[in-house]
């Protein structure tokens, strides 16, 4: 039997209602939110299931991954940096890795520091993601940066804003060059013991020896199922210093404290970095929605952080998405108040929602839009028009290829940044698979005249057209079938090249 709801809230908060309705319209299996009002602590609760066990609960020291609210603890790392005289936010990339280049080699010689934390390098929107995610996967920080010179800019360098994680893999980079480290270490030493993180995680640990951990959930059948659960040992991941840091709901008050009010942690940061990090650095579209909802005038990106107005007062957050984990921080300064949640299942909508509606308790007093009113406005937003809507390849009941399908194209492939993978036949069916991430591999199925791929551990919606050109020397595109997906399956940046033939199969190609 469940243990009883961990409750540390004020009797009759006014939070209570608002994550009880969330929890309840959009079924999370679990749940932390922490509000902070002038520098105390005035809301913590958490509730659900971990997900390791039955009966395991979520409690205010349970880890989750905040996913891209890391990028913050990044930037603030680099700050520290700043400070101590060991790096310049102006200073060239290649001054600290002397190796570093992109696509346009002139881009890669401009490029600053600061230019990695602000999404304004040309790349297109999650370019190059594929090589982070889906985790686990085999590709290092060398890798990663490696591939940069492989990824096609869709703009000009600093003309304008397209989110992405792969600069936040070379600053953390940066950082251990700077500092002389590892980047884990640093995050450690110059981050979470100064602040008191005690909790936080970074890098390769034990995920026994620390314990008490949130599994992410994705809703299968009606139920929230545990996918891709900690083994013994959290691996030194190296999408880290974008989105690998976890914590639990204790430690992310405390940084909202320390962010608050400087005299939390005096003598970490002086008023010069902790207003860099604050200080709008590029321009962010603003969309429909925040211009209604928030009345919001302005939208940019700082060091880590998104700045913005809400109802007339600075707001500076940030959100984490990972497959079955969620994490949204939202801070309004000049009234000394900050909310985080983290959730461990599909909570796109429901952190939108509750976040909305605790900050309006204070930007709105009074208002009449609770959270209900937010989920029916996000969902009437998400539905399709009579014109958009169509259905999806539906592939549960459709058969593999046979290992004789494409047989002209089947061969060993390359593309210049996710590098070999096949397109093979195995065991009677024919399989697609990229060597170095072991989650990308699928059965190709065929959907009248087209082929798709349908990975073997991933969610229905990433499946991907596979694309064949029977040219001289065959090549092989995918593209995403859901115009809904997330943007970190940057399937268009793919194109392999046919290199040889599948292993034990040295025929003559027909």
């Amino acid at each position: 039997m469940y243990a009883p709801l961990l409750l540390f809230a004020l009797a009759a908060s006014p939070f209570d209602a608002m994550l009880e309705r969330t929890v309840q319209r959009e079924q999370l299996p679990g749940i932390a939110m922490g509000v902070v009002e002038d520098g105390k602590v005035v809301y913590r609760r958490a509730e659900g299931r971990r997900g390791d066990t039955p009966d395991a609960r979520i409690d205010d020291e349970t880890l989750f991954k905040i996913a891209s609210n890391s990028k913050a603890m990044t930037a603030a790392l680099l700050a520290r940096l700043v400070e101590q005289g060991k790096l310049r936010w102006d200073d060239p990339v290649r001054r600290h890795l002397p190796s570093f280049t992109m696509f346009d080699p002139w881009v890669g010689e401009q490029m600053q520091v600061r230019d990695l934390l602000i999404h304004n390098s040309g790349l297109g929107l999650g370019a190059g993601d594929l090589m982070l995610w889906p985790e686990p996967n085999h590709f290092t920080r060398a890798d990663i940066i490696a591939g940069l010179a492989h990824l096609k800019p869709v703009t000009s360098f600093r003309s304008g804003y397209a989110y992405d994680n792969l600069m936040y893999v070379v600053a953390g980079e940066v950082a251990a060059a700077a500092g002389g480290k590892p980047y884990d270490q640093l995050m450690r030493e110059e981050v979470f013991v100064p602040l008191g993180l005690s909790r936080c995680q970074v890098g390769e640990w034990s995920t026994v020896a620390v314990g008490n951990i949130a599994q992410p959930h994705v809703r299968r059948e009606g139920r929230n199922v545990v996918v891709a659960a900690d083994g013994d040992t959290s691996p030194d991941s190296p999408s880290m210093a974008a989105g690998g840091i976890r914590c639990s709901l204790n430690d992310m008050l405390r940084w909202m404290q320390v962010l608050l009010d400087p005299s939390r942690a005096p003598g970490w940061l002086d008023t010069e970095q902790r207003r860099q990090l604050w200080t709008l650095q590029m321009a962010m579209p603003l969309g429909e929605r925040q211009r209604r909802w928030d009345n919001a005038h302005f939208a940019g990106y700082g060091y880590g952080w998104r700045l913005s107005d809400l109802d007339g007062q600075w707001k500076v957050a940030h959100t984490g998405t990972l497959s079955g984990m969620y994490s949204s921080l939202a801070l309004l300064p000049e009234r000394k108040v900050g909310v985080v949640l983290l959730i461990n299942g599909e909570g796109e909508d429901a952190r939108t929602a509750l976040m909305q509606a605790a900050l309006k308790y204070y930007t709105a007093p009074g208002g009449t839009q609770g959270v209900d009113g937010w989920l029916d406005d996000l969902a009437q937003a998400g539905a399709p028009s009579p014109k958009e809507a169509g259905p999806l390849p539906d592939t549960r009941t459709t058969a593999p290829a046979s290992a004789t399908a494409l047989v002209a194209l089947q061969g060993r492939y390359h593309d210049p940044w996710l590098g070999e993978a096949s397109l093979c036949p195995v065991r009677g069916r024919l399989r697609f698979s990229v060597d170095k991430s072991p989650r990308l591999q699928a059965d190709v199925l065929q959907a009248g005249a087209r082929w798709v791929l349908r990975w073997d551990t991933l969610e229905p919606a990433a499946q991907a057209w596979l694309q064949p050109t029977a040219a001289a020397v065959p090549t092989l595109d995918l593209r995403a079938i859901d115009p809904d997906i997330d943007f970190s399956y940057d399937y268009q940046d793919l194109h392999f090249t046919r290199t040889g033939d599948c292993p034990g199969n040295e025929r003559a190609r027909r």
